[in-house]
C-alpha cells in the first residue's frame, strides 16, 4: 500500500460519515484524528473501519497538530506509505481524485504537495457559503500554497517535520513556504478534488473566520515576512491599515471636526473599485467586494490579537467559527 489518508475532525456528525465513506471507495487505510468531539465521532469512525486517534486535551487543539499526529500514526501503522491524503472531516473526496493525485506525484518527483479544485457543497445556502465557494475557485498549475485538503509526499513532509503544530491557522501555506525554500514544488491540478461543507449561515461565523484569517496573516508575516518570501506581509499591512489604523485615525480627527467623517467614504469607494474590476459575474463581484472591504475590520482584530499575544506572552487559542 503506497497511499494512506488522515482525516481530522471535531463534532462533524454525518459529514464525517460522508467523508469516510468517500475514502472507503478508494480502498486506502484511513486514520481519523479527533479533537475532543462529544457527538460519538470516534465510535462512528471505528465502525467504518478507520484507525482512530484521540488527541490529548491537555495540549491545545489545532488542525496542524491533528494532521501531524495522524500522519505519525499512519506511517507507524502502514510503513510502506509513500503519499498521505489529508482530508478535513467536513469534506467529501471526489471519486478518482486519489488515483489522479498519486499518479501525478509518481511522475513528478520534484512536487511535494498536490491539490485540486475544492467545491462548496451548498453554495446557495447562504451568502457566506457563496463567498467560500468563490474563495475555493483557484487556478491550476504550480502554486505557492495549498489548503488543508491535499496529498503530500511522505519523504518531503517528514524532512521538514510536518506542520507547525503551534499555528492555529495558516499552517498549510506556512509549510509550503518552507518546502519551496528547499526546492520542492507545490501543484494544483485541473481536477475536482473534494466537496466542502462550510455550514456558515450566520454573520458571526463569517466574522470569527475573518478574525482567524487576520491572525494567520500576522503570524505568517512574523515567521516568514523577510525577503524574498514576504509571506503575508501585504495582507497584514492591508488589514492593519484599513481595519484598525485608518478608522481609528478618522475617529480621532472627527473628535475635533466632524467633517473628517467624510473620509469613511473611502470604504464604499473601495467596494466600487473592486466590484468594477472583478473577474466574475456582476452579482458575485459586488458580493465579494463588499465582504472583502468589510473583512478588513475582523482581520484587523485578528492582527491585534496576535500582537497582544506576542507582547503578553499568552498562549495561542484556537479560533473556531462552527
Amino acid at each position: 500500500m503506497t497511499i494512506g489518508a488522515v482525516v481530522i475532525g471535531r463534532n462533524e456528525g454525518e459529514r464525517l460519515v460522508t467523508c469516510l465513506n468517500s475514502l472507503a471507495m478508494s480502498h486506502v487505510p484511513v486514520v481519523y484524528v479527533d479533537s475532543g468531539s462529544s457527538d460519538g465521532s470516534v465510535a462512528r469512525a471505528r465502525s467504518l473501519g478507520a484507525q482512530t486517534l484521540e488527541l490529548d486535551p491537555a495540549r491545545p487543539f489545532s488542525a496542524a497538530r491533528a494532521r501531524n499526529e495522524g500522519f505519525v500514526k499512519a506511517i507507524s501503522e502502514f510503513p510502506s506509505i509513500e503519499f498521505v491524503q489529508f482530508v478535513d472531516g467536513d469534506c467529501e473526496l471526489i471519486p478518482g481524485w486519489i488515483t489522479e493525485a498519486k499518479e501525478f506525484l509518481e511522475r513528478s518527483p520534484e512536487v511535494a504537495i498536490v491539490c485540486g479544485r475544492l467545491k462548496e457543497r451548498h453554495p446557495g445556502a447562504s451568502i457566506y457559503n457563496r463567498l467560500c465557494s468563490m474563495e475555493w475557485d483557484a487556478g491550476h498549475g504550480e502554486s505557492s500554497a495549498c489548503g488543508g485538503i491535499a496529498m503530500v509526499r511522505t519523504a518531503a513532509f517528514q524532512s521538514l517535520g510536518g506542520f507547525r503544530a503551534d499555528l492555529i491557522a495558516g499552517e498549510e501555506p506556512e509549510l509550503c513556504v518552507r518546502l519551496r525554500a528547499v526546492g520542492w514544488k507545490v501543484w494544483r491540478l485541473d481536477a475536482d478534488m473534494a466537496l466542502h461543507d462550510a455550514a456558515m449561515t450566520r454573520f458571526g461565523q463569517w466574522w470569527r473566520r475573518a478574525v482567524r484569517a487576520g491572525y494567520a496573516f500576522a503570524e505568517g508575516a512574523y515567521l516568514h515576512g523577510a525577503a524574498p518570501e514576504r509571506h503575508w506581509v501585504r495582507e497584514s499591512r492591508r488589514a492593519l491599515v484599513w481595519g484598525i489604523l485608518f478608522p481609528f485615525g478618522i475617529i480621532v480627527l472627527a473628535a475635533m471636526d466632524l467633517r473628517w467623517l467624510l473620509l469613511f467614504l473611502a470604504y464604499p469607494a473601495q467596494i466600487v473599485r473592486l466590484a468594477l474590476t472583478g473577474g466574475r459575474a456582476p452579482g458575485d463581484n459586488w458580493l465579494q467586494a463588499v465582504f472583502w472591504v468589510l473583512g478588513r475590520f475582523p482581520e484587523g482584530v485578528g492582527q491585534v490579537k496576535f500582537l497582544l499575544n506576542r507582547i503578553l506572552g499568552r498562549r495561542h487559542v484556537l479560533i473556531e467559527y462552527k
